[in-house]
């Protein structure tokens, strides 16, 4: 071979060499865009949290975004689009997935206007049953009246008051108690001041707050400080059910969170002040049945 010919040849073999050495590094850098996007994708997560009083709204948010937080490692990073749509029409709530595009909501488990849609039921408690707690909100003025309350029966004789489509109105009507319903969470309290119904009723978690908030204005209203109404009527969330994955982190993260405690931690920070206001060990207990509960939830008990 000569000399030019050996030139030649190194030359080409040196060209090959460092093409293949290009190709190696661009297919490096390429493998790792590719690991570094997988690790900084954002997954956007709608959640609908309408409907409810504010207490609420903030507890199931922190609950939602602790168990995103917990699967960070397994499922990656997320963003959450929170929208407070107040939805007063059964169609529209229920419509939540089917048209309005929404991720995942937190609601009561068998919630009725959810009965002939699809979604993925979370069967998890939120926070161990104390919905179902109810405590009623009467005028001052019947104070003594509900006081001599010492059956369900006698509480059936008057006229419980709530909005139109709240997912516990048909549970009284099945449990035989005497049911108005119609109007919205905001003119609730004006009508139950002008005698349209006898009470109303809400959570343990949440009558406080809502007292304070929308009732005491008038001065006519008051927190019942006898009785209390028990059914079990445990807060779930419910997922898209074309968001799968979403279901599964969830889950999860609902199961980390109750097993390392930090969902006790959110629950006592809420609400151990507001139970103890209400002092639920010394009030007489009138217990109702919950026809709605799914079959998944069937032999809830609370937790408290």
């Amino acid at each position: 071979m000569s000399a030019q010919t050996q030139f030649f040849s190194t030359v080409f073999i040196l060209k090959n060499l460092a093409m293949l050495v290009f190709v190696a590094l661009c297919s490096s850098c390429v493998v790792a865009a590719e690991k570094s996007s997988s690790t900084t994708a954002v997954t956007p997560i709608k959640l609908w949290n309408g409907n409810k009083t504010e207490s609420r709204q903030q507890y199931e948010r922190e609950v939602l975004e602790a168990a995103l937080k917990a699967t960070n490692a397994s499922h990656g990073n997320w963003k959450l689009q929170e929208d407070l749509t107040d939805y007063p029409l059964a169609a529209d709530e229920a419509s939540v997935f089917r048209s309005k595009g929404f991720d995942i909501f937190g609601t009561v488990a068998g919630n009725t206007k959810l009965a002939n849609e699809k979604k993925i039921l979370i069967p998890l408690p939120l926070m161990k049953g104390l919905l179902g707690y109810r405590i009623l909100i009467i005028r001052e003025a019947d104070k003594e009246k509900f006081a001599a309350i010492k059956s369900a029966q006698q509480l059936q004789q008057l006229r419980m008051g709530i909005p139109s489509t709240w997912a516990d109105a048909e549970l009284f009507r099945h449990n035989g108690y005497k049911v108005e319903e119609k109007g919205s969470f905001d003119d609730l309290f004006t009508r139950l001041e002008n005698n349209e119904f006898d009470y109303v009723t809400f959570g343990a978690n949440e009558v406080t707050g809502v007292f304070n908030e929308r009732a005491v204005k008038s001065g006519k209203l008051m927190v019942e400080s006898s009785l209390l109404v028990f059914y079990p009527f445990p807060l779930v969330f419910y997922v898209n059910p074309d968001k799968k994955t979403l279901a599964e982190r969830v889950t999860k993260g609902l199961q980390t969170i109750s097993g390392n405690g930090e969902l006790d931690k959110i629950f006592n920070r809420y609400f151990a002040t507001d139970l103890t206001a209400v002092n639920l060990p010394s009030r007489r207990m009138i217990q109702l049945s919950n026809p709605i509960l799914p079959a998944e939830m069937a032999d809830f008990n609370p937790s408290l």
